[in-house]
C-alpha cells in the first residue's frame, strides 16, 4: 500500500499505511489513493456514511447482541429496547442516494433539514459584496452527510473551537465549534461561497473530507456532523433568485435553493 500511495505526507503526524489512517488528516496533508489501488473504496457503495461506520459497528454490535440475546429470555418482550436503539442508530448513518439535478447555475442544498434562516447580508469580506446567508437546521433523524452546493474549487479551511449551544439558538451561529469552509467557481463569474458545518447541543463531531486546492463536484458529499447539528450557507446575492421559504424541510445534493441568472 506504501509503494501505491500518492502524494506527499508533509503535514501528517502520524504514518500513513493504508487510506484508513488519513480519516482525521486528510486535509493536512496530500497523501491519497486512487479508487483503483484504494481497497476500501467499497465502502461508498453501501448504503451507510463511510463517516460513520466505526460508530455503526461499535454501537449498533452490542445492541444486536443484546437484542438477540434478551429474545431468548424470559423477559424476552424487552428485546423492543435494544431493538429500537439499533434501529435509531441504523437510521442516523443512512446514506440514500440523490438525484442531483444538473440545470447551469443551480445552487443546491448542502444538508438535510428545516430551513430556519434566510438574512440579508449587507456585505461580506470573503465573497466581496451583497450576501444572503441561508441557515438549515438537522434534527437527529435527518441525513446527517453534507454534500457541495455547487461545483467549485475548495480555497480555505478554518476550523474554530467553541460552545455546543442547541443550534435553533440564534447565538449558537456566533459561539459554537464550526469548521468554516471557502469555495470558488471554475468558471466565470468566479463566484465564491461559503459553507460552515456547526456542531449542537448533541453533536460533537465535525467530519470534513476536504482539502485546499480541490474541486468538488455539485451534490458531492464532503463530510458530515454527528448527532444533530446546523449548516450555514452563504451566496452571493448578485443574480441569485431565491425559491425557498423559512420552515421548508430540504434533502441534502437533490434540492435546489436558488439559481443565478446565465
Amino acid at each position: 500500500m506504501g509503494e501505491k500511495r500518492r502524494g506527499s505526507l508533509e503535514g501528517c503526524p502520524i504514518e500513513v499505511l493504508d487510506p484508513r489512517d488519513l480519516k482525521y488528516f486528510r486535509n493536512q496533508c496530500d497523501a491519497h489513493w486512487i479508487d483503483a489501488d484504494d481497497p476500501f473504496h467499497w465502502r461508498e457503495a453501501i448504503p451507510f456514511a463511510r463517516w460513520g461506520l466505526c460508530e455503526l459497528l461499535l454501537i449498533g454490535t452490542p445492541l444486536l447482541a443484546a437484542a438477540i440475546a434478551l429474545a431468548f429470555t424470559p423477559v424476552w418482550y424487552l428485546t423492543a429496547l435494544p431493538a429500537v436503539l439499533l434501529a435509531l442508530v441504523v437510521w442516523f448513518f443512512r446514506d440514500p442516494p440523490r438525484r442531483v439535478p444538473q440545470d447551469a447555475g443551480l445552487v443546491v442544498s448542502p444538508a438535510d433539514g428545516k430551513l430556519v434562516e434566510i438574512t440579508p447580508l449587507a456585505h461580506h469580506d470573503f465573497i466581496g459584496g451583497p450576501a444572503v446567508r441561508i441557515g438549515i437546521f438537522l434534527t437527529i433523524f435527518n441525513v446527517h452527510i453534507n454534500r457541495s452546493p455547487c461545483r467549485a474549487r475548495v480555497v480555505r479551511l478554518h476550523y474554530s473551537p467553541g460552545k455546543f449551544l442547541n443550534a435553533l439558538d440564534p447565538e449558537s451561529v456566533l459561539v459554537n465549534e464550526n469548521l468554516w469552509i471557502g469555495m470558488e467557481e471554475d468558471e466565470p463569474p468566479y463566484r465564491r461561497i461559503v459553507c460552515r458545518q456547526i456542531s449542537g447541543l448533541i453533536a460533537r463531531r465535525i467530519v470534513c473530507d476536504l482539502r485546499p486546492g480541490q474541486m468538488v463536484e455539485r451534490g458531492e458529499k464532503f463530510g458530515m456532523i454527528k448527532f444533530g447539528s446546523r449548516t450555514e450557507l452563504i451566496l452571493p446575492a448578485e443574480g441569485l433568485t431565491t425559491n425557498v421559504t423559512v420552515g421548508q424541510w430540504l434533502n441534502a445534493g437533490r434540492d435546489v435553493i436558488g439559481k443565478y441568472a446565465a
